[in-house]
């Protein structure tokens, strides 16, 4: 019997071959990957400058993208992409200390360097630091969203009203400093506290200075870490200590206990160490003050706020900066915490006029959200 030769039979049994292809190809697709968008890794051959230091930090992550990350605002801005380098270690731990090391930052004094400091108080500290918790900002074991939004909460007078505690509580991270005042504040500053930022002078100067007006201890909690800011000899021997979980044992701390102010829990994994290399790459290239010219050039450091600030450009994706000096500063308090309104003190050690046109610069910039009233 032959093949039937109407050609309505061919049509009809092309349509049903054709249709039998589209239902093979839908079947067999079903298994694959859609091509379309989907989450994935960073790519470990990006420019540095789109991953930073915080790829190192980050492990997997899961949750939110990041819809402009600060350092592709970085790359993309004809000042600051010559100015940021995120390739440049943050944290300084025992497993980066080499002579070559030793040799260059004995050239510099403290805050930058060790000039006449002993090496042997630099190496006994550093040695306490040999973990990954004391190289990474971020705990490498914990799962980080792709975009960490951290808050950056100093101590200025614009804070006092401002109604903006939820709004600095709801970013992943956030770091305080000095004085950090938060009962009887929380509607304005919030109650979270990730970092806690410092010098030994400034906080034990915080402490006196500012305990009438609520603050009478160190932020303290078992998920806080402190990020000591190495501008003394005092500072190496508080957090050799507080590593030891002994007594201060030289210098002007000498007999001081550091579980007073930062709680009983004795672990290098609570502390971070700023790299003084990190602070002089800062210092020249984001806050390089004509104060360095004067008699006053010794005493010149960036101060606590804005060390802080920069750090966490260095490692967040998304940062915001609450109570730091703005362009009508002279509407405000010193601080947020005090009763009585005083004027803000402009000292010789900081160039705060300085710190005032980055912060504007940077926010005009799209890099960091300035709080401005």
């Amino acid at each position: 019997m032959g093949l039937p030769r109407d050609p309505l039979f061919w049509l009809l049994l092309l349509l049903v071959a054709s249709c039998s292809g589209i239902l093979f190809a839908l079947f067999s697709s079903e298994g694959e990957p859609h091509p379309g968008p989907r989450s994935r890794a960073r790519s470990t051959t990006a420019p540095r400058a789109f991953s930073g230091p915080k790829a190192a930090n980050s492990g997997t992550r899961k949750g939110r993208p990041c819809g402009h990350p600060l350092a592709l605002a970085a790359q993309q801005h004809p000042r600051f992409r010559d100015l940021f380098d995120f390739s440049k270690p943050v944290l300084l731990s025992g497993g980066l200390y080499t002579w070559a090391l030793w040799d260059s930052l004995s050239q510099r004094k403290a805050p930058y360097g060790w000039q006449g400091l002993s090496r042997q108080d630099i190496v006994s500290t550093l040695s306490l630091l040999n973990g990954s918790e004391s190289t990474q900002l971020f705990g490498s074991g914990k799962l980080h969203q792709d975009c960490i939004r951290c808050a950056v909460v100093g101590n200025g007078g614009i804070l006092n009203g401002s109604r903006q505690g939820l709004n600095i509580d709801a970013h992943d991270y956030v770091f305080r400093l000095n004085g950090a005042v938060i009962k009887g504040f929380e509607e304005d500053v919030g109650t979270k506290t990730s970092f806690y930022g410092f010098t030994v002078n400034t906080m034990k100067n915080s402490l006196i200075s500012y305990k009438k007006l609520g603050f009478t201890s160190v932020p303290q909690g078992q998920d806080l870490r402190y990020i000591f800011i190495p501008s003394d000899l005092r500072d190496y021997m508080m957090l050799r200590a507080a590593v030891l979980g002994e007594p201060v044992h030289k210098g002007p701390d000498g007999g001081d206990r550091p579980q007073t102010y930062f709680g009983p829990e004795a672990s290098a994994r609570k502390f971070k160490l700023l790299h003084p290399d990190f602070i002089s790459y800062l210092t020249e290239r984001f806050l390089k003050s004509r104060l360095m010219n004067t008699n006053f050039g010794d005493l010149y450091m960036p101060s606590t706020g804005a060390l802080m600030l920069l750090t966490a450009l260095h490692t967040c994706d998304q940062v915001s900066a609450y109570g730091f000096i703005t362009s009508n500063y002279w509407k405000f308090s010193d601080h947020y915490f005090e009763r009585v309104k005083k004027p803000l003190i402009f000292y010789a050690n900081h160039d705060l006029s300085l710190e005032a046109a980055l912060w504007r610069d940077l926010h005009a910039a799209g890099i960091l959200r300035l709080y401005q009233r």
